[in-house]
């Protein structure tokens, strides 16, 4: 069978709404499958910043849902600047809000999420099945993270069903609710089973995903094997073993219509890998905003990300005294963990020459940062894929990764092998250890002080393409072998 018609169902997508790389990932994967003729929907709920952000809109069909009274609105759009369909569950009680899609003002998750995603994951089930009243009926069902993991189990048992494809974007967010929670979603009573969403006595949302979809996928192939293994697999590792024959590892693509250092209007200078002296004068631009000693000689290294223990910031904040010896300047631009932020702000003032941050988060800095760094650090414990380090290697400045997730799949090590068959494109580094990561740098520093070697190194790195169409390909023969394992129904 041809697979032409896609519900894509998220919890997010840019720019309607984002609080990660879900976000990015369901406002650029579409546009890619679209671009391949693909009639592909997005699906998601009607949150007030969501209605806001894609203006406007028409109300498209009304349905109930199974043991919810009210009635629910299904709004149509489109994703801002494409003509990608977008679908807006529209149930005020649940979605029309202040706050985050997640978390109210405070910081506290919503404490009816498990209504308000069962609720959006019904409406779900009900266009799947061509119920909704809007003569459309999807190929494939494509879910994303816990939010949706209740779609799969719901349209298991369902005939004339569509096939379902399951993405774990990181799996540390499981959804997990408790057995009150459960009596109170009006769900078949089947699901409440160790075999089905039922985990150490509570109801998880992503096991209904990992369970019923007829394949799942993670976001790097490295990511798919580490999740199987008790190190990663947040207790669900023995099951994800069992359906590995189902599970696959894509990468996510680079947007290069926004993060192409040739074309990028947040820099000072624009560059290419023929013209790439340019990057000096972002450089020093860069130097400037971030209050740091102008000097072109010495080693700049940029992160940007959230500064918690993940993402390995407290390894970075445990060496900066030795970079400072090292004569190495490190700008940042984050937030997260208070401890982290204030370990951070009184490294500033310790090491004013060396140390400069911008707490929280600003896409014109996180532009000129990528633009005007040497290096780019992402020292992560755990990273499924994984964007930045993308972004780094099409702007010529070299990631140091941790060797793990999509860090692991996008960057080649600077050996000397590895230099010499022209295959380098960064520095890799294996131990989650301040000792790993000052060595890391210590190498890095090593080749930035023989010019030509470096400017090899960033030749290759702005040579590679991690774009979408490729990722997007990987997608559709997903979605084949997802269509192939599902039932078919007389």
């Amino acid at each position: 069978m041809s697979i032409h018609k896609i519900l894509f169902v998220t919890s997010e997508a840019h720019p309607l709404i984002k609080t990660g790389g879900l976000a990015d990932v369901s406002g650029s994967l579409p546009a890619a499958l679209k671009a391949l003729r693909r009639d592909i929907r997005i699906i998601m709920p009607a949150y007030k910043a969501a209605k806001n952000a894609i203006g406007r809109y028409t109300r498209k069909a009304e349905l109930t849902v199974p043991g919810f009274p009210d009635t629910i609105t299904l709004l149509e759009g489109y994703l801002p600047g494409t003509r990608i369909t977008v679908w807006l569950v529209e149930s005020p009680r649940h979605f029309d809000r202040e706050g985050g899609p997640y978390v109210d003002s405070s910081g506290q998750d919503w404490p009816d999420n498990a209504e308000r995603f069962t609720v959006f994951c019904r409406a779900v089930e009900k266009i799947a099945l061509n119920q909704a009243g809007i003569d459309w009926q999807p190929d494939i069902v494509h879910c994303n993270d816990w939010q949706c993991g209740l779609v799969p189990a719901l349209l298991a048992p369902a005939s004339h069903r569509p096939a379902t494809v399951f993405t774990i974007h990181n799996l540390a967010y499981q959804g997990l609710f408790s057995w009150s929670d459960f009596e109170a979603l009006h769900l078949p009573p089947e699901l409440w089973s160790m075999h089905a969403m039922e985990f150490y006595n509570q109801l998880s949302f992503i096991k209904g995903g990992i369970i019923f979809a007829d394949m799942i996928s993670t976001v790097s192939p490295q990511y798919a094997k580490e999740i199987c293994t008790p190190e990663f697999g947040c207790g669900l590792e023995d099951l994800l073993s069992q359906r590995s024959e189902y599970l696959v590892g894509i990468l996510n693509g680079a947007d290069y219509s926004q993060w192409n250092p040739a074309r990028d209007s947040y820099l000072t200078a624009n560059y290419n890998p023929f013209t790439v002296e340019n990057k000096k004068t972002n450089k020093a631009q860069l130097q400037k905003i971030f209050n740091l000693p102008h000097d072109q000689n010495i080693p700049l290294i940029g992160l940007v990300g959230r500064l918690v223990e993940q993402k390995g910031f407290d390894l970075l904040l445990a060496i900066l005294p030795q970079l400072v010896q090292r004569n190495v300047q490190v700008a940042i631009l984050g937030s997260g963990d208070k401890s982290l932020e204030q370990r951070l702000e009184l490294a500033m003032l310790d090491y004013p020459d060396h140390v400069s941050a911008h707490i929280g988060y600003n896409e014109k800095l996180a532009h000129e940062i990528e633009g005007g760094a040497d290096m780019f650090l992402m020292p992560s414990r755990y990273e499924p894929c994984g964007l930045n380090q993308i972004y780094s290697l099409r702007y010529g400045t070299l990631p140091i990764v941790r060797h793990t997730g999509g860090l692991a799949n996008t960057v080649i090590d600077a050996s000397d092998k590895n230099i010499a068959d022209g295959t380098a494109s960064g520095i890799v580094f294996k131990s989650a250890t301040p000792e790993s990561l000052l060595h890391a740098i210590d190498r890095a520093q090593a080749l930035y002080a023989q010019p030509k070697k470096w400017k090899k190194l960033v030749f290759n790195a702005m040579q590679q393409d991690f774009g979408w169409r490729r990722s997007a390909r990987q997608y559709l023969e997903l979605y084949r072998s997802a269509d192939r394992l599902a039932p078919k129904h007389d």
